[in-house]
């Protein structure tokens, strides 16, 4: 079975050969057309752009959403009708591999979280710009600051250029709303696990040791699970 996880920005594509996936490849979301796809029987995805899976239209896909993944996942406590894709299979898989309750947090264009308590329901979660989304939004909407690059670290010091007070600003305003946000998820449930996702992932990590770092393809073994239960 093909799976799909496309994001705002890259999309990842993974074939399962049992319970085990193999990664494919990782392309830009933007350049995704049916034509990149190999030929199989089956493809599921979590999509969170709606253009991608329009120009996908020609392959027999099944899209995961919170209405055809009940049974995994309680998200009577929510209005998932507008909950992402990629949120739904995150929750699907933390519950399966991870200790419960168990907050994620998929650190990517946007930094979300979900949070899945030890019934297996879907408590909530937050949304907030990611690391590189703040850096493009502070350049676009400004009449002179610069698109700062993206650092592995943390700035250690005060910014003593314009690059460098962008990088510090941004890059510990993340770690401390993520912080935050672990806290006040904290105080609905007595986390057991709290997950680091996504292609930003290793920065969170160096200042949060003590959490979990989710493989590569986590949110596909979510989209694996969900497609196991809409195909069969």
């Amino acid at each position: 079975m093909l799976l799909l996880d496309i994001g705002n920005t890259h999309t990842r594509i993974g074939r399962s050969d049992g319970a085990a996936i193999r990664m494919l490849r990782t392309l830009p979301t933007a350049d995704l057309t049916a034509e990149d796809l190999p030929e199989e029987a089956r493809i599921a995805a979590a999509s969170v752009d709606p253009r991608a899976a329009e120009r996908l239209r020609a392959r027999n896909i099944v899209f995961v959403t919170a209405e055809n993944c009940g049974e995994l996942i309680d998200f009577s406590a929510v209005d998932a009708s507008t909950l992402g894709a990629d949120r739904v299979a995150n929750a699907i898989a933390a519950a399966e591999f991870y200790e419960l309750p168990a907050l994620v947090i998929d650190c990517g264009s946007a930094i979300t979280c979900e949070l899945v308590d030890e019934k297996r329901r879907f408590l909530g979660g937050a949304i907030a710009p990611g690391r590189a989304l703040q850096r493009r939004i502070l350049h676009a909407g400004t009449a002179q600051l610069p698109e700062a690059e993206l650092a592995a670290e943390v700035l250690r010091r005060p910014g003593r250029t314009t690059r460098e007070a962008i990088r510090l600003g941004v890059d510990a305003g993340a770690l401390g709303m993520v912080r935050e946000l672990a806290e006040i998820m904290g105080e609905s449930v007595s986390l057991r696990s709290i997950i680091l996702a996504g292609g930003d992932a290793g920065f969170f990590a160096r200042e949060f040791p003590k959490w979990e770092v989710a493989p590569e393809d986590f949110t596909l073994r979510g989209v694996l699970l969900a497609a196991e239960r809409m195909f069969f």
